[in-house]
């Protein structure tokens, strides 16, 4: 995974648990540990190292998840459908 840039799969990533959000801050594990480990450091969810089979968002990485999942996969038009 060197040849690819971290932040940007980091970005992605979170912006992906969005759509197995639960709970209001809750998102199914489901992505590889060492981008999870990742996204603990850097704030935006707490410590995935453990038993439960979801992460919880701290409110900074909800944010941002929800601005991420907009940047990457939101309409610039949307229709008029």
């Amino acid at each position: 995974m060197d040849t690819y840039d971290q932040d940007k799969i980091d970005e992605v990533v979170l912006a992906l648990l969005q759509l197995t959000l639960h709970d209001s801050y809750r998102a199914w594990k489901g992505f590889d540990w060492e981008v999870l480990n990742r996204l603990y450091e850097k704030g935006w969810i707490d410590n995935p190292r453990n038993k439960a089979k979801s992460i919880e968002f701290t409110q900074e990485g909800l944010t941002q998840s929800e601005r991420f999942f907009a940047k990457h996969f939101g309409l610039d038009h949307p229709s008029d459908e």
